[in-house]
Parts: C-alpha cells; structure tokens; sequence
C-alpha cells in the first residue's frame, strides 16, 4: 500500500474535467526521503520507512542522528550561529507493504498517484478545548421554561439509581473536544502537481493549515478508480499469459 507523508496548505476551489467547480484541499506531499526498507527475512514484515520536512541539526536528537547516518543520510556538523537544516527528516513515518520498489535514500512524491486515484487522508483534528455536551455530543439541551432553572445546557441525570449505582463506561460527558486522530476514506483525486510537490484533493480533510498529514492508498477502494482499472488490467495480463502459451503447446 503505497502513501506519503505531506503537509495540509489550505482550501480553494478548482474545475474538473467536465467543467464543474469542486471543492479541493492542497497538500504538500513531497518531497519524501527513503531511509529504510524493512523485509520479512530480516525484520519479520514489509515496510518502508519515509521522512518528510526540513529540520535544524541541532533540534534531533542523537538516536535520530544516528539513525539517518546509517541510511545514507549525510548529516555536516553545524554551528548555533549557522544551524543546518537537514531536508525531509522531520516527520517520520511507516507504511506496511509498499508497493512500489524502492531503496534507501530514494527521494519520491506526489508523482506516485494520479488524477482519479482514491485516497485516505489521516490527520489530527483541530482542538476545540473544553466543551459542554451540547457542543460536543449534540445534546439538545433543557426547556427554556416551565421551571427549568438552570438546566438549559445541561446532560441531565447519569446515574443507574441504586444497582449498580455507578456511572456506565463511555457515558457522554463535558470534557475535551478535537485534537484526535481521524481518517477520512475514499477521497478522490483531481490535479497532481508534480514541479509544485502539491496534491489537490477533493473535500476537506482533518487538521489545521500548516498541519501534517499522512496521504494512503484508499483502503476501500472503489471499483472505478484509475489505479483500480490499472491493477484489473494488469492482473489480467499476466492471467491471459499462460493461457496463451498453453494454446501454442497444444496446437503443437
């Protein structure tokens, strides 16, 4: 499954193909540095390791250090007055069974994916802070009359009387609001922008300007995408292969 690591810019609004206007948010996703490639014989499972993002030296920390030296990331000594910034090593992130061939120290982006292509964009919301249950849950609050006196916002009762005479696990209550993390499915493609590093997605995706995000192949794909056709055609291909090689033998 392939993905990248990028950077959510903000919204704006574009015409597809067919000339309607779309709703679209633009992400940074490149450029992402390769730093390693884990295999089933020697870590026990498939994956690749991306780093995305500019960094001063003097911010990572040893263990970091000296685990971009090992894959071929050249880190110079720098000066307090003269911080050096090490490129797409700020964020850094798995993807399990990447599908693309890659090795370390390969530098990939957006040109990965392609217009029609479906993704999953997984992102930390905005923090809201402290909110009421109305805010938070949708309650729909007390009556404004008939001797409500102060319960117009409120939750009402939470107890279970006397049994169990405690208060259930996962009752909806005040408390914290946002700042979670959240996938959004099966977000479709419009514009790959290759010089620029940009993807421009259709909808809106989690987080604030300027937050990170991390761009998947859509789990749940749908049937028309184009990389979906693509993988159709090709299985079909190599399907269609030994089918004709039997044919000559038999015509033989």
């Amino acid at each position: 499954m392939i993905g990248l690591i990028g950077r959510k810019l903000g919204q704006t609004r574009i015409y597809d193909a067919n000339g309607v206007l779309q709703q679209v948010t633009i992400v940074q996703a490149g450029p992402n540095r390769v730093l390693q490639c884990k295999t089933k014989e020697t870590d026990g499972y498939s994956a690749v390791q991306l780093a995305f993002g500019d960094q001063k030296i003097q911010r990572l920390n040893k263990p970091i250090l000296g685990h971009l030296k090992k894959y071929g990331v050249q880190v110079p000594e720098g000066s307090e007055k003269n911080p050096v910034q090490l490129v797409a090593v700020r964020r850094i992130r798995e993807f399990r069974d990447f599908s693309l061939p890659v090795k370390p120290g390969d530098v990939i982006g957006p040109g990965i994916f392609a217009a029609g292509d479906f993704v999953d964009a997984i992102g930390i919301t905005k923090g809201r802070g402290f909110e009421g249950v109305v805010k938070r849950h949708g309650f729909r609050g007390g009556d404004a009359s008939h001797g409500s006196k102060g319960w117009h916002r409120r939750p009402g009762a939470i107890g279970q009387r006397s049994f169990p005479g405690t208060v259930r696990r996962g009752m909806r209550m005040p408390g914290h609001m946002g700042q979670v993390r959240r996938t959004v499915q099966n977000l479709e493609i419009l514009q790959v922008r290759e010089q620029e590093q940009l993807l421009l997605i259709k909808g809106s995706i989690p987080g604030a300007n300027g937050d990170y995000v991390i761009i998947r192949e859509a789990k749940k794909r749908p049937k028309g995408s184009v990389r979906s056709k693509k993988t159709q055609a090709s299985v079909a291909a190599a399907e269609a292969k030994p089918k004709a090689a039997a044919k000559k033998t038999v015509k033989k």
